[in-house]
């Protein structure tokens, strides 16, 4: 089996920046799963972590928590997990593209995101239920088979924040219907 973190550090292509080149090459398959690590929770793929410049801005605060709060995606993503009733640590959260982009909005050629996602996010998902966030994470995963729900990416434009929000906390495990 595919060791993710060896794949994650392992993958380095032309023009983008590895978690090495900013100094947050930390023991995780990404910096996110500080919050969002739990080896036995759903796992949701975003479509990648952060663009390089934003990383090596952040990169201390990213080292400690792996997230940046203030983010769109992240207060999206907060108000979904408050909706569900769970908590980061609930959850793991991983990318189909394991690279920093050069800018922002910068698109990732659908070639460059399949491979992250075969040689790495594909072997991080074991047996566990996958939610996809966006269209580019959800292409990767119906191109490798791997089935999923798909839900809005919490950045993405054309919908309200609370849209996306229940979107996501509704395909999200909530506590008390595992209880029931």
């Amino acid at each position: 089996m595919t060791d993710p973190l060896a794949a994650r550090r392992a993958f380095a292509p032309e023009g983008y920046a590895t978690l090495a080149d900013i100094g947050l090459d930390l023991p995780l398959v990404s910096p996110y799963q500080r919050s969002c690590g739990n080896p036995r929770g759903p796992v949701l793929i975003s479509y990648n972590f952060l663009d390089a410049p934003t990383a090596r801005a952040h990169r201390a605060r990213l080292a400690q928590d792996g997230y940046l709060p203030e983010m769109l995606f992240n207060r999206v993503f907060d108000t979904a997990l408050a909706e569900a009733g769970l908590t980061r640590a609930d959850l793991y959260l991983t990318h189909a593209f394991h690279a920093l982009p050069p800018t922002r909005s910068h698109a990732v050629p659908q070639r460059l995101v399949e491979d992250s996602f075969d040689a790495i996010t594909r072997h991080e998902i074991g047996d566990r239920p996958v939610i996809a966030l966006g269209r580019a994470a959800a292409a990767c995963c119906r191109r490798f088979g791997i089935a999923h729900g798909e839900v809005p990416h919490p950045s993405a434009r054309g919908l309200t924040a609370d849209t996306k929000a229940r979107a996501i906390a509704g395909a999200l495990p909530h506590p008390t219907r595992a209880a029931a």
